[in-house]
């Protein structure tokens, strides 16, 4: 959040109005405690997912990849197009933009989980990525669009580190060995 935080800030020039030491100080405190609230809703977050995955699995079996699919190309539709084509006045460039950034990390993110797990985890990647991110950024989605990046940086990152992490913790743990199938998919 520290590096978001201050590139942003120096791509806006804004670092000129801090006076002094003390306003650098603060300006670094508000930061790091920004940066520390979204990690903490990128957990709440994922562990909202990791619920959500465990319960669609018992109650939709195979469907559950299917409804994911769907979801995840409706959510990507609408952070690039929808909001637009429903008539509100937005810079459709800045939308498809961050939509595109959003499918990119997805992809990425999604070939090492994939490389370090199963073929089977590809679609639940994908799902956390692109619609977990989505529905954590809606708060900053509509106030602008350098808060909108503000926010997507360090959510994205973390939500690429909890996903990617997940398969090594389970492993690691004989206790949850009964969840381990159901963990290792996402």
């Amino acid at each position: 959040m520290l590096l978001t935080g201050l590139s942003m800030q120096l791509f806006q020039q804004e670092l000129g109005n801090l006076r002094g030491i003390a306003d650098v100080f603060v300006n670094l405190f508000q930061l790091s405690i920004s940066g520390f609230m979204i990690s903490v809703y990128a957990q709440m977050g994922f562990f909202a997912y990791l619920t959500l995955n465990y319960i669609a699995l018992g109650l939709f079996k195979k469907g559950w990849q299917y409804i994911q699919v769907v979801l995840t190309v409706f959510v990507l539709l609408d952070v690039m197009f929808l909001r637009t084509m429903l008539g509100e006045e937005r810079d459709i460039a800045s939308d498809v933009i961050i939509g595109l950034a959003m499918l990119a990390v997805a992809i990425v993110v999604t070939i090492f989980k994939v490389k370090g797990t199963n073929r089977g985890a590809f679609i639940p990647t994908m799902f956390f990525m692109i619609v977990a991110t989505t529905i954590e950024t809606l708060s900053a989605l509509n106030v602008s669009h350098m808060a909108t990046w503000f926010v997507f940086i360090p959510l994205v990152s973390c939500n690429a580190y909890q996903i990617l992490i997940l398969h090594r913790l389970l492993r690691s743990n004989t206790a949850n060995s009964e969840i381990l199938p159901v963990a290792a998919k996402s």
